[in-house]
């Protein structure tokens, strides 16, 4: 370990009837891997923008390198000044611009008074490479998937970065393989004397690259720890305040044998499927039972939930609601009792400038029409209610919802599709990117709902909540559907025998 790079004291900041960070020390060596971890709404997301210049704070001092000067970092463009640099979950970069002058942006080289077009190109393939991505640099960043644009986004941070580079859930969008990879990356700038801020909700990762954590909860800190010497179980007890193992006791009991096989099904697709797309799937989905969608990135889950929402305009097949062929657009899906949380609660879900009740009652009011408007009486009792059931964490139901935690925001996307009262309800990566207390609660909604008789699509990368969680599973690889897991055949080696597949495996 070196010398500090950051030390922040007593850093101390307030939202609109919330405390966001109360007291705050943090201290990141050179060096050194270190994990901020904590619930959503525990107050790192704010820390990272106090840090970076994004949110101004009120009380306590930043001090930079050996400096005995505290020091205010005005905006993002200065924190890059002063070797640091941040990426974000959700990317921020251009995706009509191409991957090249997205690392570039705002800093091309120059020959004479004109842009250098070759060494930016040349330049961001060599950064690309060295980060193990092999792609075509001049091609629209947005042409590629969301984890090469993560990637792209983590090669322009390291080239921008002397000093500090910040990664706020970067491996929400990666494979195993691309994770490993950004692990390798992580190590060797830590062995040439960088210090990394690493925030992220998976356990296991923490404990494979990091040397420290540091834990916040409501906004306190709770303390910073060695990692060779923090349990596992500890680790969790100091995010949530208690000893914590919900998570095992998620199980979604009823067999396929034990729902009822006469009964019509509520969603009934026959050979669906989208030219250039999701090749033709057949599916059907009961009153009471949870399907999982499992395969790699970019084998066709989201696809197939697109497909059977009426997101994509399907050219074979057909489906059935509730034993009723309906028109093929979202508008008729949902007055059909069908609902949809998309991957992407940013680009796809959330309002950021409505309020949370605002959100709430988006698709309800959709639903009914312009000539049928919510009473704000009535806006705030059903977003009250939603909100209760999901234990949202906000000021107020007029709080805008871009000041929620990633958590919080994901929860009232979840209770703007509830709230619609679905018969069927499609969740596509619902916990992503939050932490395990609401992870575990979103698990067992899914069975409760189901439970109580709803038909539930779940879609996630991480297969033992996918085994907690559901009680069959459908396998996609290469946008094709390859088998199905029931019962007691679900396990992780078998639904990762079927999406490798190989001889003996269709």
């Amino acid at each position: 370990m070196g010398n500090p790079l950051i030390r922040m004291r007593g850093v101390t900041k307030h939202f609109p009837g919330v405390v966001a960070l109360n007291n705050v020390d943090f201290t990141l060596q050179a060096g050194e891997i270190h994990a901020l971890m904590g619930e959503n709404g525990a107050g790192k997301s704010t820390l990272i923008k106090v840090l970076t210049g994004a949110e101004p704070f009120e009380t306590g001092e930043v001090y930079l390198g050996d400096s005995t000067t505290s020091t205010i970092i005005r905006s993002a463009q200065e924190a890059q000044q002063r070797g640091i640099s941040t990426v974000y979950q959700e990317v921020n970069l251009c995706p009509n611009l191409s991957v090249a002058e997205n690392i570039f942006v705002g800093r091309q080289p120059h020959r004479l008074s004109f842009v250098n077009w070759s060494e930016i190109n040349n330049r961001a393939r060599q950064i690309m490479e060295g980060i193990g991505v092999d792609i075509a640099v001049d091609r629209p960043l947005g042409s590629y998937s969301l984890a090469v644009q993560q990637m792209v986004a983590i090669g322009r941070a390291i080239d921008i970065s002397a000093n500090v580079l910040i990664l706020d859930e970067p491996t929400s969008s990666l494979n195993e393989q691309e994770v490993a990879t950004l692990f390798t990356l992580m190590r060797r700038l830590r062995d040439d004397g960088m210090g990394i801020i690493f925030i992220t909700h998976f356990l296991d990762q923490v404990y494979e690259v990091c040397d420290k954590i540091t834990v916040l909860r409501n906004g306190a800190l709770v303390g910073e720890y060695d990692v060779e010497s923090m349990q596992r179980r500890d680790l969790v007890a100091a995010m949530l305040g208690r000893v914590f193992d919900d998570l095992s006791a998620i199980h979604h009991h009823e067999s396929n044998e034990a729902i009822n096989q006469e009964s019509v099904p509520i969603i009934d697709a026959e050979g669906l499927g989208v030219r250039g797309g999701i090749n033709p799937f057949t599916l059907a989905i009961k009153s009471g039972e949870v399907v999982g969608l499992a395969g790699l990135l970019g084998s066709g889950r989201t696809e197939v939930a697109r497909a059977i929402y009426g997101a994509d305009t399907t050219d074979s097949g057909t489906l059935e609601v509730k034993g009723k062929h309906i028109r093929r657009s979202p508008i008729d899906s949902m007055r059909a009792g069908m609902a949809f949380c998309p991957e992407s609660r940013k680009d796809e879900g959330c309002v950021a400038e409505l309020s949370v009740r605002e959100n709430i009652v988006l698709a309800e009011q959709t639903k009914r029409g312009a000539l049928r408007l919510m009473s704000k009486a009535e806006q705030e009792k059903v977003a009250q209610k939603y909100a209760d059931l999901l234990q949202i964490k906000m000021a107020s139901l007029d709080t805008p919802i871009k000041q929620l935690s990633g958590g919080n925001q994901q929860k009232v996307i979840v209770a703007r599709w509830l709230a619609t009262q679905p018969d069927f309800l499609i969740l596509d990566e619902p916990t992503r990117g939050i932490d395990v207390g609401t992870k575990a609660e979103i698990q067992q909604l899914c069975v409760d709902l189901a439970d109580d008789g709803m038909a539930v699509m779940f879609i996630s990368a991480e297969i033992d909540e996918m085994l907690r969680t559901c009680n069959r599973i459908e396998i996609m690889r290469d946008f094709h559907q390859v088998g199905e897991l029931s019962g007691d055949d679900m396990s992780s080696q078998a639904i990762m025998a079927k999406i490798a597949g190989g001889e003996g495996n269709e």
